[in-house]
């Protein structure tokens, strides 16, 4: 028996949908920057990519005190569980019809691959991205201010650096996107994200604990 709940709440949604947004503009003026193409033209291209970037930051940081403050950081914690069940079911399960080897609930809305995948995003790959950003955009600014020893001979690891991380936000995201149409239906998972609202297996303990924790 299934229930419409309410899994992901408005702010949840919105950092979700300003993330990705902010990550592919920062993608494709990236790209721009690197000189793949010719859109907005270099200089615009680095000026749009260094706005977007800071607004990433800033998103970045709203979304580290929610996480907090509501006790969702708890959803990336990592866990070798039921993790070769869900390594079996992406390789072939899914494209048989095998039922899901992990029941998805208010308060274990990701499955062990995911949050491997999320932890490792939040911990290393955003951050690397982050630092390394900054450290391009500041590259030699507190010269003016004669503090030597943090001055950089050479921006080519820290450019290095911020290129991998950027291609590994790219590559999560494409199979980000393929991942969502992989639901009950196509649209499920996506209109999940845009409502908040999902149909899970209704749960009697999972409402009780759900009541302790407010």
């Amino acid at each position: 028996m299934t229930k419409k709940v309410y899994v992901y709440k408005s702010f949840e949604r919105f950092w979700h949908w300003m993330q990705a947004i902010l990550i592919i503009f920062l993608g494709f003026t990236g790209f721009e920057i690197h000189g793949s193409y010719n859109f907005f033209g270099f200089e615009e291209a680095v000026m749009y990519h260094n706005i977007s970037a800071y607004l990433f930051i800033i998103l970045i940081v709203f979304a580290i005190f929610w996480h907090f403050t509501t006790g969702e950081w708890r959803q990336y914690i990592p866990t070798y569980k039921n993790m070769v069940a869900q390594m079996r079911y992406y390789l072939y399960g899914m494209f048989t019809n095998a039922p899901h080897p992990t029941k998805k609930t208010v308060l274990s809305k990701l499955n062990p691959m995911q949050k491997l995948t999320y932890f490792g995003l939040k911990i290393l790959i955003i951050p690397l991205s982050v630092s390394s950003g900054l450290f391009y955009m500041l590259y030699r600014y507190p010269q003016r201010h004669e503090i030597k020893f943090l001055n950089i001979d050479s921006l080519e690891i820290i450019a290095i650096v911020h290129t991998v991380a950027a291609f590994f936000l790219v590559s999560f995201l494409i199979v980000h996107l393929y991942l969502i149409t992989t639901g009950e239906k196509v649209t499920t998972n996506l209109k999940a994200m845009l409502t908040g609202y999902e149909e899970l297996e209704h749960d009697d303990s999972e409402l009780l604990k759900l009541k302790e924790s407010k």
